[in-house]
Formats: C-alpha cells, structure tokens, sequence
C-alpha cells in the first residue's frame, strides 16, 4: 500500500464505507435494545410467578389460621376476636415483607435499564461524532485552499482535541502558508500525545528546514525515517526538504539512521 502512487478510493466509495458503518452500528444499538426488553420481559414473569406464589402462600396460611382457630374455640385457648387480630398482624407482616423485597427487585431493574439507556445514548453521540469527523476528513482531502483546510482541521480538533493525525495535517497546511514555527509547535503537540508519531516527526523536519535549522531537522527527519522505512523514497521529491538534500552532511546522517 506504501507503494502507491494515488489513493484507491473516491469520495462515493467513502461515503458507501460510512453508511455500512453507520447502518452497522444501528443494528447494534437495536440488538442491544432487543435484548434489554427480553431481559426486563423475563424479570416481570419472574416477579409474576413470585407474586402468585406468594398469594397462594397467604391464602393457604389463611386457611390454616382458620383451621387452628377452629381447634382453638373448642378447646377453649383463645377468643375468635384475638385469633382474629392475630392473624391480620401475622398477614400484614408477610405481605410488608413481600412488598419490601419486590419494590428492590423493581429498583434493581429500573436502575438496569436506566443505564443500559444511557449506554445507548453514548453509542448514539459517538456514531454521530464519528460520521461528523468523516464528513470534515472528506472535505480537508477536497479542499485546495490551505486556509480552509485549516479551519477544517480546527473543527476536528474541537471534536477530537487528542487527534494526532488532525494536528500533523494542520501543521502540513499551516507550512504552505509559510509558517513554520507554527507547524512546528503543531507537531510538538502531537508528539506530546504519541511519542512515536512518525509523521509529526516528518513535518518537524520540514519545519526546521524551512527556517533553515538543518541541525535539527536532519535529527527529527531521522527519527521518522526510523519509525518508517518509506519517508527516505518520500524525502527526495518533497519540496519542503530540498534545501535539507543540499546540506553535505545529510546522507551521512540518514545512513547513520538506517543502521
């Protein structure tokens, strides 16, 4: 791929990509809300059958009461009106004691689903995002003003402000309106973020070159050469390094390099 001399796509294969992206990700998003509703179903049958269990348990225990209490008059033990007032506090204990644990089990699950909602949201946010940046990606590679290539960058950066491959581009447009501190300082940002930043690398030396620091060009364009074997093909027809070629030490410093 290296070895290409012109992209193997267009914009309307781009645009195919980021529909199958953005059609895959809804289906995601869908499955995953299938499957929270299967899950909250099978949680109201479980409450369901827990609750018909429990009715029956304090029906039967009615009838038990009752029984016990018949036994009772007889042999003369208790008053109906006690057994009664016995038995509505034993039922209202149970039953509290029900109530209290499927009102847990309800806030349990509405806790569940409230953040599996939020989950979805955030996946919603990061297509949207990620469709944006692909949009603005698109019309840098269009746009053949470097002004404006700028200012789509910035857009970029205010999504993604950690976006290593935003910063060295803007450093590239930044440099063919001749300010190379500026792309310099770009760059040293992004290698801030990776260390191993071949590119930024590549742009530090073009930078340095055009403020004539051959010094430290010739240092930051070895550090790229090493992190990538192709900038030395890409170095010899690049513009911006031309008066870096013309410097007698710099073979000997880009052999020093490749061993």
């Amino acid at each position: 791929m290296e070895a290409l001399e012109a992209p193997l796509y267009n914009p309307f294969v781009e645009r195919y990509v980021l529909d199958e992206l953005k059609q895959l990700r809804i289906e995601q998003a869908q499955a995953k809300q299938e499957l929270i509703q299967q899950i909250v179903d099978r949680e109201h049958k479980s409450v369901d059958r827990a609750v018909a269990y429990a009715t029956d348990t304090v029906t039967y225990f009615f009838y038990l009461i009752a029984a016990a209490t018949s036994v009772l008059v007889i042999v003369g033990w208790s008053s109906i009106r006690e057994i009664k007032d016995r038995v509505h506090t034993l039922a209202d204990e149970e039953i509290s004691k029900l109530i209290n644990e499927y009102e847990k089990r309800l806030a349990a699950i509405e806790a569940q689903l409230q953040q599996k909602t939020l989950h979805i949201e955030e996946n919603r946010e990061e297509i949207e995002r990620t469709q944006e940046v692909q949009s603005l990606w698109l019309r840098a590679q269009q746009e053949s003003s470097s002004a404006n290539k700028i200012l789509i960058y910035d857009e970029l950066l205010k999504i993604r402000p950690t976006d290593c491959e935003a910063l060295t581009y803007k450093a590239d447009a930044v440099l063919e309106l001749d300010e190379p501190q500026w792309a310099a300082n770009l760059c040293h940002q992004a290698l801030k973020i990776d260390k191993e930043n071949s590119h930024a690398f590549y742009q530090l030396a073009c930078a340095y070159t055009a403020m004539e620091q051959f010094d430290k060009a010739m240092k930051y364009l070895s550090e790229a050469v090493q992190r990538r074997d192709s900038y030395r093909e890409e170095l010899k027809h690049d513009p911006a390094l031309t008066a870096l070629l013309e410097q007698p030490e710099f073979y000997g410093s880009l052999n020093q390099s490749r061993s």
